[in-house]
């Protein structure tokens, strides 16, 4: 058994191997505070045939024990497929590791990281990383770490190291880095308008954090680890130096049609010369990593772009709004070959999304959807639920915007947007945020300040030999070694992910990619806000409006009725949910939501005089709910009218006939009626309400 300490802000982080997990290739338990995962590590024994990646798997696994709780669902108990928040935390696993494997590697290798304790205090994202570390040094397989990975906050200008969860709420900055003892190799921000000049700070901060991290990790390095020193092989070279000056004419065409076929047709010519020395998929190999090679020899050597751009030009700019006629906002950006269309709907406070996680209970009013079909790049694949892309690249844009969306308070919607990728070469997230940004302005809805994103790239040969290019678009990706999304506001950040396929980035490169990232962001919000400069004044016509009105809290009970008969009598008598919904909060605000304005106000009146006293004098229009008849007799002796839907009252047959005699109640009012009444007494101690007739 091992055991180390860890210094990890104002709790320390323990690491223990040897005890849990005893047939995996590396296992290790960490603690910080209650807050107990096991994270484990297989590594194959052989490469996987015919794999032309590396086939890495990061599974993270939630469990409801580790809170204590059982899922609130009445049909299933046991833990299904991952939360939305178990899947981010995978991916910052994957994004943090995979960097750190050599080229050409292609034995598969299972990372699961799983929760055994939660105290709902402490991070897990930043100690799996650092269990994933522990767990893979443990093992054979070449793995360059140690990597290490800490959570910074922001309060009152000051950083906190590894914050709690209460910390993170109450600060305006939540940043994820990942990296070692001199590089980082992942990001991930949210914030409050953090200046770049701030965020430089705040990683500066967390590099610091993350070396000292590192070093205690060495303990567990398996010293018999596999080595491999990457040599391209023969046919790499050889299909390389007949292609070479082909592919300098192919990598500088910027009709993108034009060049695949340039390309394929290189392939044919090729696969033909090399037929009888190598086979088909090697040819095609070399020929990809030549094309590659090509591109950053352009970039680094020729400073040029395939496109044609200078190193810090957006792509052209296409933007509009209201595209479409029954959304309740639509925002269509178009940069370059990349498209997102972006739509907004609006509903009421109970279309809220309700959230049962182990961490997390309640709901969440603002909900970004992202969608990637294969037509966004001319392919044909299997149509199936979201994957793991498509739900990270959806909490980027979410998070870039929700610092900006409007308080409950102020705007009591449930907002949903939807951005749907049309076409993509290159940063379709940051495309999407720019469309939520514009949806959601042409919907009306009050967003503090417009946000904009932009990707960054970069391709370099060293430390010290590096070239940013601005606007990434999908050869550079493929070509280069990161891609670093930003968006934010005209005063700062919101939002940060980056990805590294080097070994990472220097303070230096972060530097001049925050820098010119600002300069592209402010280009790019610019042209948005000439099609569209603020919020429209008044929401769509088709989306719903929400009247707002306050009854005393300890009247809610009465408005809700028992087991929701008064509140669900009130929605049905508008036609159901489907016309008029009501939601209550614990101050006794109430909101009522409609497409139907005089309906909505009819039931704020209704739901006003609920938490009203009745007074002796006051006037009302009652509807006869029921004749009353004397017990032994059996004869007429009243009517019961209706006041509010929890409030009725009585007029004696003495007082129905305005100062005449009445035989028999029936001949004056029968059941369903209107009828005017005026308060005459009121019994506070039995409920009872007399009412006479006027009118």
């Amino acid at each position: 058994m091992k055991k180390v300490t860890v210094p990890y802000g104002e709790a320390d982080l323990v690491i223990e191997s040897g005890k849990l997990a005893k047939q995996a290739d590396g296992s290790v338990t960490l603690r910080c505070g209650d807050t107990v995962i096991l994270a484990t590590a297989c590594v194959a024994d052989k490469p996987k045939e015919g794999a032309d990646f590396f086939p890495l798997t990061i599974d993270y696994e939630e469990r409801m024990y580790a809170a204590g709780k059982i899922s609130s669902s009445k049909f299933m108990k046991r833990e299904g497929r991952p939360s939305e928040e178990a899947v981010l935390r995978g991916r910052l696993i994957d994004r943090s590791i995979r960097p750190m494997f050599p080229k050409g590697f292609r034995r598969e290798v299972q990372v699961i990281v799983t929760t055994l304790s939660y105290d709902d205090n402490h991070d897990i994202a930043a100690m799996a990383v650092i269990g994933a570390s522990c767990a893979l040094l443990q093992t054979n397989a070449p793995f360059e770490g140690p990597v290490a990975a800490v959570r910074v906050g922001l309060k009152d200008d000051k950083f906190i190291l590894n914050p709690t969860v209460a910390e993170l709420a109450e600060g305006d900055l939540d940043l994820l880095a990942s990296g070692t003892e001199h590089k980082i190799t992942m990001i991930e921000v949210a914030s409050r308008e953090i200046p770049e000049a701030k965020m430089e700070e705040a990683l500066t901060f967390a590099q610091k954090a993350i070396a000292e991290a590192i070093e205690p990790q060495r303990g567990f390095i398996n010293q018999d680890k596999e080595k491999i020193v990457h040599v391209d092989p023969e046919h790499i070279g050889e299909v390389k130096k007949f292609a070479w000056d082909e592919l300098q004419k192919i990598v500088t065409e910027i009709d993108l049609a034009k060049r695949h076929d340039m390309l394929k047709e290189l392939e044919a010519t090729a696969i033909e010369k090399f037929a009888e020395t190598f086979n088909e998929k090697q040819v095609v190999e070399a020929i990809d990593t030549a094309f590659l090679k090509a591109i950053r020899a352009l970039i680094l050597d020729s400073k040029k772009r395939p496109d044609g751009r200078k190193m810090d030009e957006v792509r052209p700019l296409d933007i509009e709004v209201g595209i479409l006629p029954r959304v309740h906002g639509s925002g269509l950006f178009n940069r370059g070959e990349t498209q997102a269309l972006t739509l907004v709907t609006l509903a009421g406070p109970g279309q809220e999304q309700h959230i049962d996680t182990m961490g997390d209970f309640g709901t969440k009013r603002y909900i970004h959807h992202y969608n990637f079909p294969p037509y966004a790049t001319g392919e044909i694949k299997r149509l199936g639920g979201m994957n793991r892309r498509e739900i990270g690249h959806g909490a980027l844009a979410e998070k870039a915007l929700e610092p900006m969306i409007p308080a409950k308070a102020d705007f009591p919607y449930t907002i949903r947007l939807v951005s749907e990728i049309l076409g993509s070469n290159g940063s379709s997230s940051m495309a999407a945020t720019c469309g939520s940004t514009l949806a959601l302005m042409d919907a009306g809805v009050p967003i503090i300040k417009p946000v904009a994103g932009i990707a960054m790239g970069m391709v370099a040969s060293s430390d010290d030999d590096f070239q940013v290019l601005t606007d990434l678009q999908g050869l550079e990706d493929f070509a280069g070694e990161m891609d670093f999304k930003i968006a934010g506001t005209q005063l700062g950040i919101t939002a940060i992910q980056l990805d590294v396929k080097n070994k990472g980035l220097t303070a230096e490169m972060i530097h001049a990619t925050l820098v010119a990232a600002l300069k592209g962001r402010e280009e790019i919000m610019a042209a948005m806000l000439k099609v569209i400069a603020k919020p429209r004044e008044e929401l769509s016509k088709y989306a719903p409006r929400i009247i707002t009105t306050q009854i005393d809290p300890e009247k809610i009970g009465e408005l809700i009725g028992p087991g929701g008969k008064t509140i669900n009598g009130i929605i049905d008598a508008q036609g159901g949910r489907e016309i008029l919904n009501i939601d209550i909060d614990d101050d006794g605000t109430v909101m009522i939501t409609s497409n139907d304005a005089a309906k909505a106000e009819e039931v704020k009146a209704i739901v006003e005089s609920i938490g009203k006293p009745v007074v002796v004098g006051e006037e009302f229009e009652g509807t006869v709910v029921n004749i009353q008849k004397d017990r032994m007799s059996g004869k007429e002796i009243g009517a019961i009218v209706q006041l509010s839907p929890n409030k009725d009252g009585m007029i004696h047959i003495s007082a129905l006939g305005n100062g005449q005699f009445v035989e028999k109640v029936s001949d004056v009012v029968k059941v369903g009626d209107k009828v005017k009444v005026k308060v005459k007494d009121v019994d506070a101690d039995k409920g009872r309400i007399s009412l006479v007739r006027i009118g």
